[in-house]
């Protein structure tokens, strides 16, 4: 039986590093880039969804380069820790930027997206060791409900930073409250580094990148031995696609489309995170009753009604019932996706495989979004058009996840 204290530190880290999700990469630095740092530029759009690609990009180009060292030479917790420090600093050091940094205030921006997406696949790899398969739905749904509580106590512990709104007035505090996000993240993510321990390695050897390559070309060669790993990752693509826009450009849209103020912003984030913790919890459990498939096709249905809302929603009222309802999408999509790859997952190729997940298909879903949102709200000049698009996504995802038998084989049975 795996020990408590492992469990809790590892579901601490989502508590953790959620925060520099809903603050940096959500709400208030998207709006401070645009608002603050681009000063209203209508560019400001543009260059918010090529930083979140850029950085998206990255990491699904070393991510199963990376996650395959990991098995090889058995320093997981290493390569989490590096990225985590990557992002921590450069947090900390967006506390500086002000109005014109914009190059600077991207990079740094970039790095800090890195780290935090980089580490995520060497995070989500501990998943089949601390729970079983009989488990791990709600293992992954209470990962996710930390992280979600996690972001809900940030924005409550920084709400008197924030309260004065994304404006030029209220630079000092928001720059103070990135600085707070950094420090966050540091404390409540430095247990697992404490605790946990990497199962042992294939050999005592340092981490060898090449060898890692050769492995990671030999399973894109043979992904096909495993069809519905294939047609999950390839289903899953689309649909994180669609839910990483809408979590890139949330605040952007209730703000410039339906005039939502930052004290409202914050009430509407806060409701948002509070129906996360419950979806991540109730569908976790779910999961692991009905299985995996059953609930994303579920969420998928639910994604389509948020954004159908969200599309014909003209008042305030009506969007935050359409976010009570995205937030409880998004915690069960989320932790779902998350036990079903965990189930389809050979545990020999555990990190190099949550590297394709997290990384070749979950950051690179994050390229096409944002660009396409981008380019279609700059050409149509409505916000609206632009998320109707995502519908594709969803559709695509829903249809091509339908085939994926997510029982057919479980970690423990499976090998390369």
């Amino acid at each position: 039986m795996h020990s408590r204290s492992r469990l809790f530190s590892w579901l601490l880290f989502d508590y953790a590093n959620t925060s520099f999700s809903v603050m940096i990469v959500t709400f208030v630095f998207p709006l401070y880039f645009k608002n603050i740092i681009c000063q209203g530029d209508p560019s400001g759009d543009a260059l918010w969804g090529a930083g979140v690609s850029i950085s998206m990009l990255a990491v699904a180009i070393v991510s199963p380069f990376l996650g395959a060292a990991a098995d090889q030479s058995g320093s997981r917790k290493r390569f989490l820790f590096i990225f985590t420090l990557m992002s921590v600093l450069a947090t900390a050091l967006l506390s500086f930027s002000g109005p014109g940094w914009v190059m600077a205030a991207l990079l740094l921006f970039i790095v800090a997206n890195i780290g935090f997406e980089g580490g995520q696949v060497f995070y989500d790899a501990y998943l089949p060791d601390i729970a079983s398969s009989r488990s791990i739905g709600r293992v992954s749904g209470y990962g996710y409900a930390m992280g979600y509580l996690g972001a809900l106590s940030i924005l409550l512990l920084l709400y008197p930073l924030l309260r004065g709104g994304v404006v030029p007035e209220n630079i000092p505090s928001l720059q103070l409250s990135f600085f707070g996000v950094a420090l966050f993240f540091a404390l409540f993510a430095s247990p697992i580094f404490l605790v946990m321990r990497d199962r042992p390695a294939r050999d005592r050897s340092r981490p060898d990148f090449a060898r890692a390559a050769r492995e990671v070309r030999y399973t894109v060669m043979h992904i096909m031995q495993y069809p519905d790993l294939a047609r999950f990752l390839m289903a899953f693509f689309f649909y994180n696609d669609a839910i990483l826009t809408i979590i890139a450009f949330a605040s952007i849209y209730a703000q410039n489309t339906l005039g939502f103020t930052a004290s409202e912003l914050m009430v509407f984030f806060m409701l948002v995170q509070t129906t996360a913790i419950l979806g991540s919890v109730v569908f976790g459990i779910i999961t692991d009753r009905i299985g995996p498939k059953r609930t994303i096709v579920l969420t998928l249905l639910i994604w389509f009604l948020v954004i159908i809302m969200a599309i014909m929603t003209t008042g305030k009222s009506l969007f935050f019932a359409t976010g009570l309802l995205a937030g409880l999408s998004m915690g069960s999509s989320q932790a779902a996706s998350r036990s079903m790859m965990a189930r389809l997952t050979p545990k020999k190729h555990v990190t190099e495989f949550f590297g394709f997940y997290d990384g070749t298909f979950g950051k690179a879903s994050a390229i096409l979004g944002p660009v396409l949102f981008g380019f279609i709200s700059s050409q149509a000049g409505d916000q609206r058009i632009a998320l109707g698009s995502l519908l594709v996504f969803f559709l695509l995802g829903l249809l091509l996840i339908l085939p994926v038998r997510s029982g057919s084989a479980m970690p423990e049975t499976q090998d390369m």
